[in-house]
């Protein structure tokens, strides 16, 4: 019953909330164990030697070395506490996401922890949330169609829209990364969208797998990202780093490259799509056969990738085959 992704730097591992658990991966997302008796429903946050969860109507906190529970906080009249995010330091933000209200927590003292409800009405349904401290902001996602993309400021509560009809339904989960891009993760299309700082540039990522992705944590030190697909009780993790200026395939209308070639779990098919138009892309072996069907549907205009993660494909050569604006494809690539 996963919900939310958190990544702890300290300790290089992820955290999935799982209703009454809380689970635990070191190796990736190999193998996992339960994180003590700890339990949380929706979002989670590292900050200060602690994971704190949203649990029910209720904020817990768990000790990162012992698991044992070090906080508690019943919030009087919440009615679904779900995205949770960090100033670093010791403020928390919540999103009651029914309520449609926003909470600060200030966690100093887990012994006794204060909120302060700082916005009434978003008059929204917020979902993730995450803190832009460059920008001395909190941005936000909702759920409802087309929806859009919120903000306040981290000293006076004034809040903005920074997007607006972004063209994504009911968005579950935001991040941000090192270069302050923003990752969002909706259900409608299934997928990941990258959005530069201020919101004027995006780019469509799509991995197999995703299955209603929800809440995601974006690892700075690797920069990696850990998706909670609500959908199949899995998580999808995708190396989102530096992908150099590679050829490929160029077209009026489209380019196609694969990096890193040859292939691995974190390798891209990369498309700078120019028009909208209709793309299908299988992945075929050498002799023939079909190994996964990758891309099928209809592409927005600008840049799109598609993550390998998740494909099991044995060492040996490939091709992309398929068509692109109704036109022929066919880009080897090696898997070693």
């Amino acid at each position: 019953s996963i919900e939310a992704a958190e990544y702890d730097p300290d300790n290089n591992r992820y955290f999935v909330s799982n209703g009454s658990s809380v689970l635990v991966t070191e190796d990736g997302g190999d193998t996992w164990e339960f994180f003590g008796d700890a339990a949380a429903s929706h979002g989670m946050e590292v900050l200060n030697n602690t994971l704190y969860v949203i649990s029910g109507t209720q904020l817990k906190g768990y000790d990162l070395a012992s698991a044992e529970e070090v906080m508690t906080l019943s919030i009087p009249g919440v009615q679904f506490l779900n995205g949770m995010g960090n100033d670093g330091d010791h403020r928390l933000f919540v999103t009651d996401f029914n309520g449609s209200k926003i909470y600060e927590v200030d966690v100093t003292d887990n012994a006794n922890p204060l909120y302060t409800e700082i916005i009434s009405n978003t008059a929204s349904t917020p979902n993730g949330l995450t803190v832009d401290l460059a920008n001395n902001r909190a941005v936000f996602v909702n759920w409802y169609g087309n929806s859009d993309i919120k903000a306040f400021d981290l000293d006076d509560y004034t809040m903005s829209t920074v997007l607006n009809n972004s063209g994504l339904g009911n968005c579950d989960g935001i991040d941000i990364d090192n270069d302050g891009n923003f990752y969002v993760s909706s259900w409608s299309p299934q997928q990941i969208t990258k959005f530069n700082n201020d919101f004027s540039v995006s780019e469509v990522i799509t991995a197999p797998g995703l299955s209603n992705p929800a809440d995601i944590s974006y690892a700075l030190e690797t920069d990696t990202l850990a998706i909670a697909n609500s959908g199949s009780d899995e998580v999808t993790f995708i190396y989102l780093g530096l992908v150099d200026d590679v050829e490929g395939i160029k077209n009026t209308n489209w380019t196609l490259n694969v990096y890193p070639n040859p292939v691995t779990p974190s390798s891209s098919v990369l498309l700078e799509m120019k028009i909208a138009a209709q793309v299908r892309l299988d992945v075929v072996a050498l002799d023939g056969r079909i190994v996964a069907h990758l891309v099928n549907g209809h592409m927005n205009r600008g840049n799109q990738r598609v993550l390998f993660t998740g494909l099991d494909m044995t060492t040996g050569q490939y091709f992309l085959q398929g068509t692109i604006a109704g036109q022929p494809v066919s880009y080897p690539f090696v898997v070693r």
